[in-house]
C-alpha cells in the first residue's frame, strides 16, 4: 500500500516539477540569451534533475557595436564580487570606469581581465578579437563547457560551472542580440501535456482511494 502510494506521489511530483521548468520558460521568453530549462525525472531523488538547452536561440540584429551575439555553444566570461561566472547574454555596455559590463553590472572578461573600451570605431570580429579603429585591444574570454549537467544558474542570465572546459569553436555576432531559445508554441503543447498527465494521476489517487475505503468497509462489515 505504501508503495502504490509512493510511486503515486513521486509521479505527481515530477509533473509539477515539469511544469515550474515550463512556466520558467514561457515566462523568459523575452529575455537575451536565455537558455530553456528541460527536467528530467530521477525517481532516486527528491527533486528532478535539472538540464539546460544549449542550442543557438534566433537573433534580433541592432545595428549596435556592445551588441554581441554567440553562434555555437558558448559562453562569456564575466566577474561579479571577484567570481568567474558564464553568460551568453551579450546585450553590453561601457559603465562610468570605461569598462565593458553587461546588463547586470558584471565585468565583462577578456584575456587579460577586464575589458576597457576607449573612445573610437569599435569592431568585434568572429572571433572574439576586440579591434579600435583597426588597432587589436583585447579579445573576450569565451568559454565551451564539457559538462553541461554542472552549469548551476546564479541569477540575471548567468551560471556557475566548476566542471571542465572545452575550446570555443564558435562565432561571435556583432551588432545583434541572442533572444531565449525557447519554441513558444512547443513549451505550450508541452504544458498542457503536463497538465493532463497530472489530472490522470490526480484521478488515479481518487481511484485507488475509493478502493482503499471500500476495502475497509467490508473489512468491518465482517
Amino acid at each position: 500500500m505504501a508503495e502504490v502510494i509512493e510511486s503515486v506521489a513521486r509521479a505527481l511530483r515530477a509533473d509539477v516539477d515539469a511544469l515550474d521548468a515550463v512556466s520558467h520558460n514561457i515566462a523568459n521568453l523575452g529575455t537575451p540569451g536565455y537558455r530553456a530549462v528541460k527536467t528530467v525525472p530521477d525517481f532516486g531523488a527528491e527533486l528532478a534533475r535539472v538540464s539546460f538547452d544549449l542550442s543557438d536561440g534566433p537573433l534580433t540584429h541592432t545595428g549596435r557595436p556592445l551588441d554581441l551575439a554567440l553562434r555555437g555553444t558558448g559562453f562569456f566570461a564575466v566577474e561579479r564580487d571577484g567570481e568567474v561566472l558564464l553568460a551568453r547574454a551579450g546585450d553590453f555596455r561601457v559603465d562610468a570606469e570605461g569598462r565593458l559590463v553587461n546588463a547586470g553590472g558584471d565585468l565583462v572578461l577578456g584575456e587579460s581581465g577586464s575589458i576597457l573600451v576607449p573612445q573610437g570605431r569599435l569592431q568585434v570580429l568572429a572571433d572574439g578579437a576586440i579591434e579600435v579603429d583597426g588597432k587589436l585591444m583585447d579579445r573576450l574570454q569565451i568559454v565551451d563547457v564539457a559538462e553541461p549537467g554542472r552549469l548551476r544558474p546564479r541569477g540575471a542570465g548567468t551560471f556557475a560551472y566548476e566542471g571542465a572546459l572545452m575550446p570555443w569553436q564558435g562565432a561571435v555576432v556583432q551588432g545583434a542580440i541572442e533572444r531565449a531559445n525557447v519554441d513558444a508554441a512547443e513549451q505550450t503543447v508541452r504544458m498542457m501535456e503536463i497538465t493532463r498527465h497530472a489530472e490522470s494521476v490526480q484521478r488515479a489517487i481518487s481511484t485507488y482511494d475509493r478502493m482503499l475505503d471500500m476495502g475497509i468497509n467490508k473489512l468491518g462489515e465482517n
